[in-house]
């Protein structure tokens, strides 16, 4: 998406926290402008409330503010939504502030006063991350309903061979996707050797932590997702990065995420041919898993 361009996203809907009317007035003016649905709260507390019963797409706050202040409300939210996409506004920038708002992960960190342009563009960026971030929701729902499914074909094909004295015949293992218990950064995945933490963009091998991208997570959850087949470079562009591109330009895309990828998951010590890459055509899951 071009960020400086002034279409805003379809439906995008912003919440504008602060607590000088005249400051939630202008903002909320320059949004809408180029299309954005915006609400508005004179407080943190008061913000709090609406996110209870509407989901934004951005909150965009001040920092300084009586009772619950832009910090504090930006913790709040990600308590409850780890993905929820918070911009953080002041006027009195401070190094400690701005490494506090990171770490608790805000999308971006403005200071006050902005241009309407400088505002219009870091939301831009946070709708398209929010749109992204949707898209990997819906991946991880797709995943647990093939799970389901998966599990109920291989128990009913189980059957009629714990009715019988022949030998089952061996097949070559696939790589199967399976959930387990839950920790507090969302479900946690099996994907063959692989345990996947969807809410922190983390995967492990045999309890060795991986960090990964969130272009690197989400590509191997898509591949995951679509197993059984070879998803060619643009289709992978498309839905995990959010843009179409010709196949050519794909390849010069995709290729990087992967082989960090197989990278980070050979320096933990698991074969990197999880992801195979077919000459011409894209990139499938291998349907071997890694004897243990």
């Amino acid at each position: 998406m071009n960020i400086g361009s002034t279409t805003a996203q379809t439906n995008a809907t912003i919440l504008v926290v602060d607590d000088e009317g005249a400051n939630r007035y202008s903002v909320r003016k320059a949004l809408q402008k180029v299309g954005y649905t915006v609400d508005e709260a004179p407080g943190g507390e008061e913000a709090l409330e609406m996110i209870k019963n509407q989901e934004y797409d951005v909150v965009l706050t001040d920092i300084r503010m009586q009772g619950i202040d832009g910090v504090e409300l930006l913790r709040r939210i990600k308590d409850t939504s780890p993905d929820a996409i918070v911009i953080l506004m002041t006027g009195y920038a401070s190094l400690t502030t701005a490494v506090e708002a990171l770490r608790l992960g805000a999308h971006d960190y403005l200071i006050k006063p902005g241009t309407s342009l400088d505002i219009r563009q870091s939301i831009a960026r946070g709708v398209e991350r929010a749109k992204n971030l949707r898209r990997r929701r819906r991946l991880l729902d797709t995943i647990k309903n093939d799970v389901f499914e998966l599990t109920r074909a291989d128990v009913e094909n189980a059957r009629p061979m714990m009715e019988t004295d022949d030998e089952p015949e061996i097949e070559e293992p696939r790589l199967p996707v399976s959930t387990a218990p839950a920790d507090n950064n969302g479900n946690v995945m099996q994907l063959g050797p692989l345990t996947v933490y969807p809410g922190r963009y983390q995967i492990s091998v045999d309890e060795r932590p991986i960090d990964l991208t969130p272009t690197e997570f989400d590509l191997l959850l898509y591949l995951a997702a679509h197993r059984g087949r070879v998803v060619p470079c643009h289709e992978l562009v498309r839905e995990v990065r959010g843009y179409p591109v010709n196949e050519t330009e794909a390849r010069e895309v995709i290729r990087p995420h992967v082989s960090n990828l197989r990278r980070k998951l050979k320096s933990a010590g698991q074969d990197a041919d999880v992801i195979v890459n077919v000459r011409g055509i894209g990139y499938r899951l291998s349907e071997r898993a890694n004897a243990e």
